[in-house]
Parts: structure tokens; sequence; C-alpha cells
């Protein structure tokens, strides 16, 4: 199947915070044009689980204006059930209040426009939810909704969390930026988790430069995509000892490569490709070992779960502590070794997805070229613009050193900026 134009068409919050500083617009407008995008592509998609009535507007507080925002079903929103995509939830009362995060982007101005679609518990078993880019496609997961509204231009961001690949890979698949904030950087009361040291937030916008004003809006800080960047210092990740990167995404990362070299990057090669396979078996350990003593609630319950998640759960509850601890063992000594590694480099570049997002949609696609980055808990912006010869959108992933968001997407927008130029270049 090729690209969906009439569904893939994000909105730049970039454009409509300018709209709104300026006068052109204001916040009654915006969700105006939120609920009209909602209404003639939501049956197709089915991004939401709920969604509220239009605010009331006082005066908006904040530099995002008043703008809506998605979020995921496993982070409280005061007013809605939080029911993670479970059966085990479907008759959650509403919350009392919000999850520290969504207080957070309240403060800068983003409202809440609904819950979105979550796979269950944040895990494998996928939702309702379609790929705006390619209707017959999944749309990954876990964090599925959001991608999807955002992908559609249905809200300008969009909030979710990321466990293994649940922000990078449907970002990846949907044709959108994404930004997997560094682990331990800001609170997750109010969101349930799946796995105590690997749980991180993460939102979606447009580009890179959306993610950017986003993240100047939430921190207080300046823009970073305002400041001029250089070309950067990078290493590209080619996962050749996971053996799970298909040719088209190789051939793409590559066109890539010989672009950033030609713009005047200074390109190595990763230095530590065996750690960080190592580091993606020893993912696998401590997700299921945590997840199964984190949700033990619903293991107790796990012929109502979905068999992905209560296999999960059944794997970790049989997992021992000396097996969990020495595959954290394999995580602390990698972290240690690309710590090191970005002395030299501002950020490492790699496929964000094996390829483009597999058609059916009983699956959400495979979370393997994540696991690790994850593991290590370093922040990551999933940079769109690479597509397949049929049109399908095809991710990379910029990581950088932890708490260093500002400067790793500075790195990603100059990245993005390359990434038109590389697709004209192989198709032409």
């Amino acid at each position: 199947m090729t690209f969906s134009e009439s569904l893939h068409a994000p909105w730049s919050l970039r454009e409509l915070v300018d709209d709104l500083a300026a006068g052109r617009t204001d916040a009654a407008a915006v969700w105006e044009r939120s609920a009209a995008r909602i209404s003639t592509t939501e049956k197709t998609l089915a991004a939401w689980v709920a969604r509220g009535p239009r605010p009331e507007f006082p005066t908006p507080s904040g530099p995002l204006g008043g703008i809506p925002v998605g979020v995921k079903d496993i982070i409280d929103v005061a007013g809605y059930p939080t029911r993670c995509g479970s059966a085990l939830r479907a008759d959650s009362a509403p919350v009392d209040r919000d999850a520290e995060i969504v207080g957070l982007w309240r403060a800068a101005g983003a409202l809440p426009a609904g819950k979105t679609v979550t796979t269950e518990f944040a895990y494998f078993a996928p939702g309702p939810t379609r790929n705006p880019a390619a209707p017959d496609h999944t749309p990954g997961g876990s964090s599925s909704g959001s991608a999807a509204a955002v992908a559609a231009g249905q809200v300008p961001l969009a909030l979710g969390s990321q466990t293994a690949a649940s922000v990078t890979r449907p970002a990846a698949y949907c044709g959108v930026a994404a930004l997997v904030l560094t682990r331990g950087l800001l609170p997750t009361t109010g969101v349930t988790g799946l796995a105590h040291s690997l749980d991180s937030h993460g939102f979606y916008a447009a580009q890179v430069r959306d993610l950017a004003c986003a993240w100047a809006a939430l921190r207080g800080e300046p823009d970073p995509s305002a400041t001029s960047s250089g070309p950067p210092r990078v290493a590209f990740w080619s996962a050749s000892p996971l053996d799970a990167v298909e040719p088209v995404m190789a051939e793409a990362v590559a066109a890539l490569r010989e672009r950033l070299v030609a713009d005047g990057a200074t390109v190595t090669d990763f230095a530590a490709e065996q750690a960080v396979a190592d580091t993606t078996a020893a993912h696998r350990v401590v997700m299921a070992y945590e997840a199964a003593r984190l949700r033990a609630t619903e293991l107790a319950h796990a012929d109502a779960l979905s068999a992905p998640l209560a296999e999960l759960l059944r794997t970790g509850a049989a997992t021992d502590r000396h097996d969990y601890d020495a595959a954290r063992a394999i995580v602390e000594r990698t972290r240690r070794e690309v710590l090191d590694l970005f002395a030299g480099y501002d950020a490492v570049v790699g496929p964000a997805a094996p390829g483009p997002a597999p058609a059916g949609l009983t699956a959400t696609g495979d979370p393997v070229l994540s696991r690790a980055w994850q593991a290590l808990g370093l922040p990551v912006v999933t940079v769109p613009g690479l597509r397949t010869p049929q049109g399908l959108p095809l991710g990379v992933q910029v990581i950088g050193p932890p708490r260093a968001e500002a400067a790793l997407l500075r790195t990603a927008s100059w990245i993005q900026a390359r990434t038109a130029a590389t697709v004209d270049g192989r198709t032409s």
C-alpha cells in the first residue's frame, strides 16, 4: 500500500503558536479546527478512547496558548477514567486529579482534549487505531492513539510513554516526530507504569522544530531550534548484530549518512554495537521481571489479559533475582561505555524501527531497535522525513546524553533539514 495523503496531515505546533502570538487565530478557533478534523478522520483512525467538551477559555496562560493535547490512556487526567486499554479497567471511575506531567503541560498552556488509545497496559496487544500514513498498516504501539492523532492533524501535540519502543516506533511508522525524555527527568506520579527502571515520558509533534517549541514551553526555556546549529558530530549505529534492519531502511539510513557528510557533519561509526546488542537482550529480562512485580494485581487475573501481556507477566514471575541482577549489570556496564563515547560526538543516529510499518492491524511491530536505548535511559528524538519508494514513512532515531534534550533537539533539527534532500537524491 502507498502513502495516504488524505489522512496524513500533521499540524505544525510551531506555526500555530506563532499564529496565536500574532493574533491571527485564537484558542477557540484552534479547538474548532481540531474538532472538525477529528470529525472527518476519527471513524477511520480510531485514535481516541474518550474526548471532552471544548473548554471555556479564559485568557490563556502559558506559551502554548490553550492548544489541545491528546493524552495516552495510562496517564491520569482529572474527570476521565484511566482504563489502560484493558478489560480489567473497563469500569474504572474518573480520577480526581491530573498526573503531575499533565499539570506541567497545563502550566505550559496545553489543555487535554481527551484520552488516546493505548495497547493494553502499554504492552503489545493492539487497540483499534489505524495508521494515518497507511490505514491498513499498524500505527505501532503502545502510544498508538497519540501518534495517529498527531499524524492526522487532529491535535498538534500528544503525550505518550515509553518502556521499550512505545513512542519511537509509532512516530517512525506514522511519519511524525517524537521526543523520549531522559528517564527520571520528570515525575511519573499518576502514570500507570510497567517497569520502574524503564518507564519514560514522551510526546509527539509534526516535525522536530515543533518538538522544540513544545519542549521550550514545557521547560520555560528558549526554543532550542531557534538557535543556529552547525554541522554536528554524529556516530552512525548500524544495529547489525541484531540482524533486524530491513534493506529498505538500511539503504535510507546509508543515504542520509552520505547527505550529512556532504553537508559538513563529522560522521563516524558507532563503537559499541555489540554492547548495545547485549543490552537489547538484557532489556527483555529487566522488563519482564519488573512488570510482573509492578503489575502483580493484573498477574493474578492473567486469564483476563491479552495473550502477550499475560505471557510477559508470567515470564517475569518465573525470572529469578539472579538473572534480573545480571541483566541490570549488563545495562549499567553498557551505560558507562556509551556515556564515555559521547565525549567524542553529539549524538548517535540509527534506524528507529526495522523498516516501515508492517501491513495488518493484529500486531504493533518489533521494538528491538529501541530496547537498549530505553534501558540506558537516554533521550531520543525520532526524526521523520525518509520514505520507502512506495512513500511509506521511515524514521531515524537520534540519541543523546542524559538531560541534554535541548542540544539533542538542535542536532535532530539539523538532521531533519537533510531528510528531504536525502529522499530527493534517492528518487531523482
